[in-house]
């Protein structure tokens, strides 16, 4: 049955036209009951998935308001606040209507997220019914009738029509369908048409057996509803019609809201759009926070520049200890205000209303309650960004110790902190999978297990290479090629060979896994390495990007087995000038999986001359010569203490730390690397100058380097930082007979120096350049196994040489700029969870020590503390001469030199020190290594 739906809109130009959709309307679509007879078995495309659909006889939890075996039907509201109960194992058989699924799409897209995969996992029999397109269940929308109302009225249609059809289902006992909602106005309507409806608190509270599920119930209170007899606190926020007026005419200024680590009552908006001025505007105190979250976007007025303020320099946490004490926030608030120099002032402004909030589960720790009893407790979370959380439970006691994740679910105005709900228990804090596991969800890395979906796209074992994989593929199995890692590495993505030719040249090899040629552009597994973008290294779980078949089996370049790879060879001549440059897909067959040890051990040998090690010496010398010349042009070589853990083989606590130790074969591998990645880079620019997946590392302003140079000029050292070579070039005179280790801290600082590399499009950017290598265009080629960039990369070089078809998605420069965000995201987040899991695993080391006595460098000068690095351990600290409940000394600061005078002693930048190590464990949420000076002594 054909009918059809006709609507007016607005086009760009401002013309109205009219719009006529065909909407087609079937009989055959299935109510999803295994039971029924009645219907056909659900045909493909009826948004059931793999899903089973409803059991025959509901096995869900037994309710005191419906006893009867019986299905339940969520409307909008409810699937998007109550999503978390919903997810409960204990919830199933739920009828999804595509009304709802819609209008949850459009609405919010990490819960339409949620609630595919719910609908997907086939122990929860969860259904979606295509009721806009049932004979029966389809409406039109009336005359004058709001959608918000149509759609309202069409839940309840379908409700009526479930209840009916499942009447005709001949069993003793029969079916009911419950609709939840918590919508005052649908709900009355359902009861006055006859339907069973519910709240979803009704509902929950009826389900005796499983009083747990209540602490999971959103409080469905919202911005505007204030609690019960509190003080207003906050201004009122502007409707969203109101302040996009504001924004279009200039009032106020739209941005990301991102909140002061060490200040609650201090957050930075950073405006978007183009304009250089009022980029970022600062806001200070309660009521101009106005109840704005860490990463929410924002509306923020500009204040009169008389009220303009500086940043301030003073750390405060919210102790929280007494809720509704308004007058102590205020009194904080003033000593934000004193001692303002007129120089610092900066544009400052206060949040007028919230435009999109991006609040997301948090992990945290029950603050309970002195109250005897009391089911309202505060809820710290470990990020201190983030407010506490004021949340319902009867499982205070047992949560205690515990971490847990705890939703948002409002803000009220008269309410210091935002109502939230309690979602999941973690375990016991300071339990090391515990804590690997708060800080993969706080860094939002991607670690789930791979789902069947994803799964199901790889190859099937036992996998040979066929004839039809040969195709457009090289045979490079007779090459000495091996592979040079990491001790204990199993994804090994890169190989190498170098052998000599007839006419006196060489010929060089990187042969990198064809990851490519197992994951297809836009299946399942595609879209999962996309979303993951990296594998993460923690310090002792990798999770992977790709499944372990492809990263430690199929995909990695392990030796002896036959492995498809992408090649990039040259022909060089002994200088290491490249004569010719070719790529080529290729199976290959590594005779060796060496580790750098391994690999330097063979080349210094005086007595191995075999096929591996005169491959190994020839490459190791051309890269001494790539390195030099690099380094000529005025890349630069700089330093970071990394640190390697040795674990023990049973407990896997750390029992030593000690700093990396690189050697020439690192950088052996590490130059043809860059290598290769060049001269991808200029090949698939040369093809697709529109769209090739490039990376850069921008040049840093001149501010930047203000520290490095006063560093250096405390120890009448001169660094120039006008170019990459000069700064380069100065680093390498930076030598001090007396002080070896100088030269090391320098490079140090200057890495902290440096900016973010970022990948781009070429398409969307004139600015390619690599300032740290020194090159002006540069990718990344070489390792697929575990970036998702690299996959690009390897498609679009493919499509270059003939050896792969395109795909829209590829040549599409909008969608590729969109990608590489997500990519420099995900990159970004799993280098802070690399260093929070060094942090966590340094904690533990210390943890048995006790207090340790170690050499340390002054790093950095603050006003009451120097930070301090212990080159034994890799490890930074900060030592602070201001404590509560000690007198404090006094102190000059001095930001010109930069020195600190504490008492009598003067403490610069690179002073040598000792300080006593130990592990400060007196708040179990927020551990931290404290460190004090021992010598000099002050």
């Amino acid at each position: 049955m054909l009918t059809s739906r006709t609507f007016v809109k607005r086009t760009r130009a401002g013309a109205v036209v009219k719009v006529v959709r065909e909407h087609y309307l079937r009989d055959d679509i299935a109510c999803g009951a295994a039971a029924c007879r009645l219907c056909p078995p659900a045909p493909p495309g009826t948004g059931t998935g793999s899903a089973p659909g409803l059991e025959a006889r509901p096995s869900g939890p037994a309710s005191s308001l419906c006893p009867g075996p019986h299905f339940l039907l969520p409307d909008t509201n409810l699937l998007l606040h109550q999503i978390d109960i919903l997810e409960d194992p204990v919830i199933k058989n739920v009828i999804v209507l595509q009304t709802v699924l819609q209008e949850v799409r459009n609405r919010s897209a990490p819960v339409y997220k949620r609630i595919r995969d719910v609908i997907q996992n086939k122990e929860k029999h969860f259904y979606s019914f295509t009721n806009e397109h049932h004979r029966e269940t389809y409406i039109e929308q009336n005359r004058g009738e709001t959608t918000n109302d149509r759609n309202d009225r069409a839940i309840r249609v379908a409700v009526k029509w479930y209840n009916e059809h499942l009447k005709k289902i001949e069993d003793e006992e029969k079916i009911q369908v419950i609709f939840l909602t918590n919508d005052r106005i649908n709900k009355e309507k359902a009861l006055e048409e006859g339907i069973t409806a519910y709240t979803c608190e009704e509902y929950i509270k009826s389900l005796t057996a499983n009083p747990e599920l209540v602490d999971r119930l959103a409080c469905v209170s919202d911005e505007g509803k204030e609690i019960e007899g509190g003080k207003i606190i906050f201004p009122e926020h502007i409707p969203l019609s109101k302040l996009q007026q504001g924004i279009k005419s200039g009032i106020y200024l739209q941005g990301t809201y991102r909140a002061n680590r060490e200040n609650y009552l201090e957050a930075t908006v950073w405006v978007h759009g183009d304009a250089e001025e009022n980029k970022e505007i600062i806001v200070q105190g309660l009521k101009h926070l106005n109840r704005a979250i860490h990463e929410d976007v924002v509306a923020v007025e500009l204040l009169a520049k008389d009220e303009w303020v500086a940043p301030s320099s003073v750390v405060l946490q919210d102790d929280g200890q007494n809720e509704e004490n308004i007058e102590n926030e205020e009194e904080k608030e003033n000593i934000l205000k004193t001692s303002i120099n007129k120089d610092m002032l900066r544009p400052t402004g206060r949040v007028v209303g919230i435009i999109k909030r991006n609040w997301r589960p948090y992990c945290g720790m029950l603050s309970k309650s002195q109250i005897k009893e009391a089911r309202r407790h505060l809820f710290t979370p470990a990020d201190r960004r983030i407010p506490r959380i004021r949340i319902e439970t009867r499982q205070a006691d047992a949560l205690e110790g515990q971490r847990i994740i705890v939703a948002i679910d409002g803000w009220p105005r008269n309410s210091r902190y935002p109502n939230g709900h309690f979602v999941k228990n973690l375990g016991s804090a300071g339990d090391k999978e515990t804590e690997t596991e708060v800080l993969l969800l706080e860094h939002d890395v991607p670690h789930q297990a791979f789902s069947q979906a994803v799964l199901s796209f790889l190859p099937k074992m036992p996998w040979s290479i066929t004839e039809k994989d040969m195709k457009h593929r090289e045979d490079l199995r007779h090459l000495t090629v091996c592979s040079v890692d990491p001790p204990g590495c199993t994804d090994i993505d890169d190989a190498l060979h170098c052998r000599e030719i007839g006419n006196g040249n060489l010929e060089v090899g990187v042969h990198i896994a064809d990851v490519s040629h197992f994951i297809r552009p836009g299946n399942a597994l595609d879209e999962e390495s996309v979303k993951r973008g990296t594998t993460v290294y923690l310090c002792e779980k990798r999770i992977d990007m790709v499944p372990e078949l492809l990263s430690s089996n199929l995909c990695s370049l392990r030796s002896n087995v036959d492995r498809l790879a992408f090649s990039c060879i040259w022909e060089m001549n002994h200088k290491a000038e490249i004569l010719k440059t070719r790529f080529t897909k290729s199976v290959i067959n590594s005779k060796a999986s060496l580790t750098y040890a391994e690999a330097q051990m063979r080349i210094d040998s005086a007595t191995m001359n075999d096929d591996i090690t005169t491959s190994l010496r020839g490459l190791n010398k051309l890269a001494k010569i790539l390195k030099k010349k690099r380094i000529d042009k005025g890349a630069l070589t700089l330093a970071s203490p990394e640190v390697r853990f040795h674990m023990d083989s049973e407990t896997h606590d750390p029992i030593d730390l000690q700093t990396k130790e690189l050697k020439e074969t690192n950088s052996m591998v590490e130059e043809f690397m860059l290598l290769a990645n060049i001269s991808v880079a200029q090949k698939i620019y040369d093809e697709f100058p529109e769209f090739a997946l490039l990376r850069k590392h921008p040049a840093p302003p001149p501010s930047n380097y203000d520290i490095l140079v006063k560093a250096a000029k405390s120890k009448n050292l001169e660094i120039k930082t006008d170019s990459a070579k000069a700064l380069a070039e100065s680093l390498d005179k930076a030598e001090s007979p007396t002080f070896p280790y100088l030269n090391t801290l320098l490079r140090i600082l200057t890495t902290r120096c440096m900016m973010q590399a970022v990948y781009f499009c070429s398409g969307m950017d004139n600015d390619f350049h690599h300032y740290g290598l020194a090159s002006p265009i540069y990718t990344h080629f070489t390792s697929p196994i575990r970036r998702y960039a690299d996959i690009i990369v390897h498609r679009l070089l493919a499509v270059a040489i003939g050896a792969d078809s395109t795909y829209p998605e590829l040549t599409d420069k909008h969608k590729l700029a969109e990608m590489c965000k997500n990519l420099n995201y995900r990159h970004k987040m799993a280098q802070y969870a690399q260093r929070a899991s060094v942090a966590f695993h340094t904690q533990l080391f210390f943890k048995t020590k006790g207090v340790v006595n170690e050499d340390a460098y002054i790093l950095f000068i603050r006003k009451n503390a120097v930070v301090v690095l212990i080159p034994k351990y890799g490890l930074e600290g900060t030592v602070f001469f201001e404590e509560k409940d000690k007198p404090t000394p006094k102190l000059e600061y001095n930001s010109e030199v930069p020195s600190l005078t504490v008492e009598d002693t003067t403490l610069h930048v690179f002073d040598k020190v000792k300080v006593n190590i130990m592990l400060d464990d007196s708040n179990i949420q927020h551990q931290k290594m404290r460190m004090v000076l021992v010598e000099p002594k002050v």
